[in-house]
């Protein structure tokens, strides 16, 4: 039986530390009809991700911050329901920024229709969504990779790395995952094909570069930061590239971000440390996702979602990304298809 309310989280103030359940407010209210050139799109699945703590923040960043009594920002998936839009037809599967709540209105701008006869609609908030293009771009573009190179890459076993170690691997180069616990890291060597992984809760991440690095690091994908960070600064090769993804292990802070303290490791060794944000390809998804779709038909790129039922678990569901406990890709199931 379809909902008759559109439960929403709306952001109720700036968080402080880790994001907590009283940082929002969860209203009801009646389900929004679409006006003119609008469609209404009941969510099936939110994808949760890390960069939502920074939407959170007031201050200058690459996007605005979500307003105090604004729906919370989150890419979503779902179906269109209603249609005054020549562009969209009821039983439409769309994915965008759509917020965390059930229903959501919109004139079509941003939205993307997907084929769900092609990969299950979680995937299109996964690898064939933001995580995957992130990776995609990142990875290529950005790390400028090639055949040969040593790549390391910082949660390995999330939504980004899992995709970037893979991409790696499809390219010929060597790639060392950095994950949280040995069944992470056995995910990433057994299941994902990496040649090593180094479990930063229970080695020493500098020891394990050493070994598993011994030529140096070529690229560095860093989801991380912090001490992360800077172990993979004290062995880079020469020339090498270090893409800025993430640093999550900074996100929930009260203190300052730490810096790298090994930056000169990039001046010894003519390296580049450069940040890269998703957005800045979008004119360019739709020739990533074809190629990433060819892997995966071909069997060379798997994908994995952590998916957790109920939208109203969204604040808990959304703190197991800080405390490392989803593998793959975290997806919150807001509706039965």
């Amino acid at each position: 039986m379809p909902p008759s309310k559109n439960r929403q989280f709306k952001l109720a103030q700036r968080p402080v530390g880790m994001v907590k359940r009283s940082d929002f407010d969860f209203v009801e209210s009646s389900i929004p009809e679409p006006g003119e050139g609008e469609i209404l799109v009941r969510i099936k699945f939110i994808s949760l991700d890390p960069a939502m703590r920074g939407w959170m923040n007031e201050g200058k960043s690459y996007i605005a911050p979500v307003g105090i009594g604004e729906v919370m920002r989150a890419g979503a998936a779902g179906v269109v329901v209603k249609s005054n839009n020549p562009a969209f037809s009821v039983g439409d599967h769309v994915t965008g920024a759509m917020g965390v709540q059930d229903f959501a209105i919109s004139n079509g701008k941003g939205l993307t229709k997907v084929d769900t006869s092609l990969a299950p609609l979680p995937v299109y908030l996964s690898t064939l969504g933001m995580p995957g293009m992130t990776a995609y771009f990142g990875i290529l573009e950005v790390g400028k990779l090639k055949s040969g190179d040593t790549v390391v890459v910082s949660g390995a076993a999330g939504a980004v790395g899992q995709v970037v170690g893979q991409i790696a691997k499809i390219k010929g180069c060597t790639v060392v995952g950095i994950a949280g616990g040995a069944d992470k890291c056995r995910y990433v060597t057994e299941d994902l094909g990496f040649d090593a992984a180094i479990d930063y809760k229970s080695e020493d991440v500098k020891e394990g570069l050493k070994k598993h690095c011994p030529k140096g690091i070529d690229v560095y994908f860093d989801n991380v930061g912090g001490e992360i960070l800077d172990a993979a600064l004290s062995r880079l090769a020469m020339n090498a590239r270090i893409v800025i993804c993430g640093a999550i292990s900074q996100y929930n802070s009260t203190e300052p971000v730490a810096g790298p303290a090994n930056y000169l490791s990039l001046l010894v060794n003519r390296a580049s440390m450069t940040g890269m944000i998703v957005f800045d390809y979008v004119a360019r998804y739709g020739e990533a996702a074809s190629e990433m779709a060819g892997w995966m038909q071909q069997g060379k790129l798997k994908t994995r979602e952590d998916i957790v039922d109920g939208l109203e678990t969204f604040p808990e569901t959304l703190l197991k990304l800080f405390k490392g406990e989803n593998t793959g890709k975290l997806v919150l199931k807001v509706a039965e298809d």
